[in-house]
């Protein structure tokens, strides 16, 4: 059994290779940032989580292995020092840790999201001393301890949708001595008892900007939100909100991606194939193949989001090579299908889906192929558009479509 010394000395030595590790990643830009990675211990909020293992099962699913103190000490206090995002909750449901079992797939819903990028995102929401911070996502309250240590708890709100994920994390938080004000709410609608703030930092992925965060944020102030969508294509917007309640701001450069809000979540869409079946027999040739949207690149990813943008209710995926286009609103639904070196379509209802992504991506060359951060999404009213000088406005669809 490691005693407690032992592991608050071996925790401080690996604090501080991860401070080490992060500034040589560019991501420390605020001494206070830095002294708050090397002072929280993040091992106490994080008392279980699951890795991958090496290899799927014969099912293809991801084999997720717990990993607990009791298990093995020194794989559990590594991970949890290492620049990893660590799933904490599958499918909503509260692991024992005490009794952890190895799951095979599911859905992650809850998790520390790796250090780097949470440093990244309070230090790209602009957050100084005196600032009064809204936390949407509490999740296991490693970021929010952050916060605490930089601003002090005073002016930290957090609030999580997942009760239990609350109150595991306000212990993990009060435990270290940090007492920020906490609550179960949905995010979507802010926390109007703190308002008002100077910034909002969602920590969960939108469709849409939520009218309530807006209206919670002081003149001037900041909201920084990552969007996603059911295509799974993903970005960051910085917004700065006007007295009138509307707010503009540019998308950030870099790829992440973040757990949707629950709310915000893709619905299930059925049978594939069930789908193909009313597209008429007679293909055309793709003008784009799909991987100009499904590469595991930074153009892929970034193109993703603005097909997102054209087709917001459209889901994708792929069976056996054939890409299948799916729209749960409209009832629209397309294939894509390889054919001696090229890409056969078929696509019916009431929106071409893959013709409407084609003209994206035609405007998009012609364009000179702009980056995330040359885009600017502006929000007045009931309408929300993402906006660049040699495009035509995107805009965001409410949330239910």
């Amino acid at each position: 059994m490691t005693s407690l010394a032992t592991l608050e000395d071996d925790a401080a030595a690996l604090r501080r290779a991860l401070a080490n590790e992060l500034a040589r990643k560019d991501v420390l830009h605020d001494s206070g940032w830095r002294t708050a990675v090397e002072t929280v211990p993040r091992h106490r909020f994080v008392p279980g989580f699951y890795l991958p293992a090496a290899e799927r099962d014969g099912q293809g699913l991801t084999v997720w292995e717990p990993v607990t103190p009791a298990l093995d000490y020194g794989r559990w206090l590594s991970a949890a020092y290492s620049d990893t995002t660590l799933v904490t909750q599958f499918d909503g449901e509260e692991p024992d840790w005490d009794h952890p079992t190895v799951r095979h797939g599911g859905t992650p819903t809850s998790s520390s999201t790796l250090p780097s990028l949470v440093a990244r995102t309070w230090f790209d929401a602009d957050v100084v001393d005196g600032h009064t911070v809204l936390e949407v996502g509490t999740g296991t309250g490693y970021s929010t301890a952050l916060a605490c240590e930089r601003l002090g708890s005073s002016h930290v709100t957090s609030v999580d949708v997942d009760a239990r994920r609350l109150e595991a994390a306000a212990g993990a938080l009060y435990d270290c001595g940090y007492t920020p004000t906490l609550a179960v709410a949905d995010g979507l609608y802010g926390y109007w008892p703190e308002a008002w703030f100077d910034r909002v930092v969602a920590t969960c992925s939108v469709r849409t900007v939520p009218q309530p965060l807006l209206r919670q944020v002081r003149p001037g102030g900041k909201v920084l939100l990552p969007l996603s969508g059911w295509l799974y294509g993903y970005a960051r917007v910085l917004l700065t909100v006007e007295a009138d309640g509307s707010a503009e701001g540019p998308l950030l450069p870099g790829t992440i991606s973040f757990m949707s809000a629950r709310a915000h979540a893709a619905p299930a869409f059925g049978n594939p194939s069930d789908w193909a079946a009313g597209l008429p027999e007679r293909p055309r040739t793709a003008h784009h193949p799909p991987d100009r949207i499904t590469a595991a690149t930074e153009d892929a990813f970034h193109l993703r989001f603005l097909a997102q943008c054209a087709v917001p209710c459209v889901q994708m995926t792929d069976v056996g090579g054939v890409v299948h286009l799916v729209d749960v609103v409209s009832g629209s639904a397309a294939t894509l299908t390889p054919r001696d070196g090229r890409w056969e379509v078929r696509e019916a209802g009431s929106v071409k889906l893959w013709a409407r992504i084609e003209q994206l991506l035609d405007a998009f060359d012609e364009a000179g192929r702009p980056g995330p951060e040359m885009f600017r999404l502006r929000v007045s009213g009931g309408e929300q558009t993402l906006w660049h000088p040699d495009l035509r406005e995107l805009p965001l669809v409410p949330a239910d479509g």
